[in-house]
């Protein structure tokens, strides 16, 4: 059975693809061949595809039993309540590959019980910053960053994932560096994180105090700090930044979002 970390990998892999040069194509191309089609609908190339995004991750990760192909946001999370999957509450600290659903029309007051309009997949969540996978955002596959319980969040699929026992792709002191620098979060939803990616948590907070108890991070700034540098326009624009950004070894994605935050 698929992973949460199975999951964000497939959506990161198909990054970029977009509809200007025909590239989306294979992702309409996974969905339609998959068998039984929901609802026995082929998807067009000129549909809307945030949800056969979602779902042809789904069926690339052999996960279709936990997270269901639809090609219609109010249909998926109708799949998604059958399977007894389906979060309400739109105030949760999400978890990496949970199923984000939106409602445009949010008025941002009380809870949010509209039509979904659009969805994607969590990557992760930071610093009460949530990054997201979406596919047909302009017209290509793009990430977003939003606040936990922010506008528009209709709620959430959540997938019976299994936990990850197999070898972990990052070494374990590479992980530690990343919850040093604020990638996988903080408190509950760092543990969450870092366990719906197949880490064991106790193994890499170990090694985060082992880093910080010794010298190797000795006066690096945080994140918060770094931001507030951006904004004050010491870190350049675009690739300039970014490319600055990871030399330094920040994680660039977690930057912006608090930069865009504040």
């Amino acid at each position: 059975m698929a992973t949460a970390n199975d999951i964000v990998n497939q959506a990161r892999a198909w990054l970029g693809k977009n509809e200007s040069d025909g590239s989306f194509k294979e992702i309409i191309n996974v969905y339609n061949s998959h068998k039984p089609l929901a609802r026995g609908y082929a998807v067009k190339y000129t549909d809307e595809w945030c949800s056969t995004f979602v779902s042809a991750v789904s069926i690339k990760c052999g996960a279709t039993s936990i997270l269901p192909t639809e090609c219609g946001c109010e249909k998926h999370i109708e799949l998604f309540k059958k399977l007894n999957s389906w979060i309400e509450d739109e105030s949760i600290t999400p978890r990496a590959g949970d199923i984000i659903f939106y409602d445009w029309n949010d008025n941002g007051v009380g809870d949010n019980r509209g039509n979904a309009d659009h969805v994607g997949i969590v990557e992760s969540v930071s610093n009460g910053i949530i990054t997201v996978i979406e596919g047909n955002k302009s017209s290509a596959v793009r990430r977003r960053t939003l606040a936990v319980n922010g506008r528009y969040i209709r709620g959430y699929g959540r997938p019976k994932y299994a936990v990850e026992v197999i070898a972990m792709p990052q070494s374990i002191y590479k992980v530690a560096k990343e919850v040093i620098d604020g990638k996988w979060g903080n408190g509950e939803d760092r543990k969450n994180n870092l366990t719906c990616a197949g880490y064991n948590y106790s193994e890499v907070q170990n090694c985060v105090n082992a880093i910080l108890n010794g010298s190797g991070n000795a006066g690096r700034k945080s994140n918060e700090e770094i931001a507030r540098e951006v904004i004050r326009g010491d870190w350049g624009n675009g690739a300039e930044r970014k490319k600055r950004l990871t030399a330094s070894g920040y994680d660039y994605y977690t930057i912006q979002a608090i930069v865009n935050n504040l």
